[in-house]
């Protein structure tokens, strides 16, 4: 089992999430990206006296610590590890159902970059990783170091590119494969050097740090990120109760367009092309959008925690 690691974890958005939720005495939740517990805690605070919540997580140091945080209410939290877009088995193994409302919250936690052998922070020494699950739940059969070791220049590019939406994706990637050349990358310092190398002087002194394109595609190719969000949202909303609610909070633009066309369209009757005189698709609605514009944090709350600065939440109610 992991090592426990005391976190300082301040979750993002808690008001805006409490507030398009809407926890109420005895309604059941999902939190798919569990983490500490900091949004699962408010949730049961307002949920009792038997509101359930199923919590769910790939790393298991999160759920340890969860599950201490969250020991007050023991009675009505159910604990599972797993790869949230498998929502559907996971709930049904638990026998959890008559669902009220989910979360997701697709940001990194604070225990995986606080723990440096994971590889996920560009700022600490640690191995080429970035398993969500580390070393005891795989969700890919390549980490992040063949990635960097065994891609081919064009390959890596576009991961850069389509992922981190990086500027200097084919400079990166020409970099990194005349170093390769000479010796494996094994860290995470060896990559950020050398990402410094292959990026202009003035890139260095932006307000985000160079390597932070770099780092947050590898994680999302590592982790499958993007295809594991498609496959959740259809299956949330199935298993919803009719007004239930489902809330996304995501970081960065990849994340929360997936969200945004996946919300609009299930928004709308029908799919048609405009120019068919009836419809044809027989697609029927299935949810209400319950934030016509995103939901940003406020200036105070970017100062108190600057992780949440990039944080777009978006809320729907299932009819």
């Amino acid at each position: 089992m992991s090592k426990k690691i005391k976190i300082r974890h301040v979750p993002v958005l808690t008001s805006e999430v409490i507030q398009f939720l809407n926890p109420g005495e005895n309604k059941n939740f999902i939190d798919c990206t569990l983490g500490t517990g900091g949004h699962a805690k408010e949730i049961l605070k307002r949920t009792g006296p038997a509101g359930k919540l199923l919590g769910i997580d790939l790393d298991q140091a999160a759920l340890d610590i969860a599950g201490d945080e969250l020991q007050e209410y023991s009675g009505r939290i159910i604990l599972a590890k797993g790869n949230f877009k498998n929502i559907k088995k996971l709930t049904d193994d638990q026998q959890f159902n008559k669902i009220n409302g989910i979360l997701l919250d697709l940001g990194i936690s604070s225990l995986q970059l606080a723990e440096a052998d994971r590889g996920f922070s560009f700022q600490k020494e640690g191995r080429l990783d970035m398993e969500f699950g580390g070393q005891d739940q795989k969700i890919s059969q390549v980490k992040a170091h063949k990635i960097i070791n065994y891609f081919t220049e064009q390959e890596l590019a576009a991961i850069f590119r389509d992922y981190g939406e990086e500027k200097y994706a084919r400079a990166i990637a020409r970099k990194i494969v005349q170093v390769r050349k000479i010796a494996p990358i094994k860290t995470t310092t060896e990559l950020v050097e050398l990402i410094k190398k292959a990026v202009p002087a003035g890139y260095l002194h932006r307000r985000i740090h160079p390597a932070t394109r770099v780092f947050q595609a590898l994680r999302i190719a590592v982790n499958q990120e993007l295809e594991n969000l498609k496959e959740i949202l259809p299956a949330a909303v199935d298993i919803l109760e009719p007004g239930g609610r489902l809330v996304v909070i995501a970081y960065h633009s990849l994340e929360d367009r997936i969200v945004k066309r996946f919300f609009r369209q299930e928004a709308k009757d029908c799919l048609c092309p405009p120019q068919l005189p009836d419809c044809r698709c027989d697609h029927q609605a299935q949810i209400k959008i319950l934030t016509p514009r995103v939901v940003k944090p406020g200036r105070e709350e970017i100062l108190k925690n600057p992780r949440s600065r990039s944080a777009k939440l978006r809320a729907v109610e299932k009819i």
